[in-house]
């Protein structure tokens, strides 16, 4: 899959939306250019069909040994579940905290010490909530061969998150082709590709808002 074809279904449906020059405030209180919302696919049967074989495809070749594949609460559910039908291979989720009744089970679905799993997740930003789920299959013993996502905004945090995890991360798309998409569409103007850019190197400074 093209990745700067699956960029522009993200752009097209507004599950990725740029603002350069009217930023959103993230929940951290980081001010972004970029808002995702990658759940608004599956309400697209098209765009979704093209992700489901994106994720198939990258799977089979970059994690052919895979036993099965876990999604990431909520976001990561409904593609591990589908990308899990496709391949014909079991599918579970890791909950962000343990249930509050019966067996309390933050991992659901059934693993076996030494199975090899991989996690699927629909956005990469910091890297910190996939780290949640990659540490309580490790825990249950299972061996994770990597994260398979949507799309990543390309941030340094999230590229040292997953160094310091020892573990691969694999996406559809990300915050490069998107920024190239989105030109060669119309979504921004050229004039705003520097903001856009200055964010990514340093998503924690407002400093990229008064680049011109």
């Amino acid at each position: 899959m093209n990745e700067k074809v699956i960029a522009k279904n993200l752009l097209d449906v507004e599950a990725v939306y740029l603002r350069p020059n009217d930023p959103f405030t993230w929940a951290s209180g980081i001010k972004s250019p970029i808002y995702c919302d990658n759940r608004l696919v599956l309400s697209y049967p098209e765009k979704r069909d093209a992700v489901v074989s994106g994720f198939v495809s990258m799977i089979r070749r970059e994690f052919p040994d895979a036993d099965m594949l876990m999604g990431t609460a909520t976001a990561g559910i409904p593609w591990a579940a589908m990308v899990a039908q496709e391949l014909y291979k079991p599918m579970g989720y890791v909950r962000s905290s343990n249930k509050s009744h019966g067996k309390e089970n933050k991992i659901e679905g059934k693993v076996t010490p030494g199975m090899k799993v991989v996690v699927v997740e629909d956005l990469i930003s910091t890297g910190g909530s996939v780290k949640d789920v990659i540490d309580a299959l490790r825990d249950a013993g299972c061996e994770v061969l990597g994260v398979a996502a949507i799309f990543t905004y390309l941030l340094p945090k999230a590229k040292q998150a997953f160094e310091d995890m020892n573990c691969e991360l694999r996406t559809l798309s990300n915050y490069d082709y998107l920024l190239e998409a989105a030109v060669e569409n119309d979504y921004i103007q050229e004039a705003d590709l520097k903001k856009l850019q200055a964010f990514k190197a340093d998503p924690t400074s407002d400093a990229w808002m008064n680049v011109e």
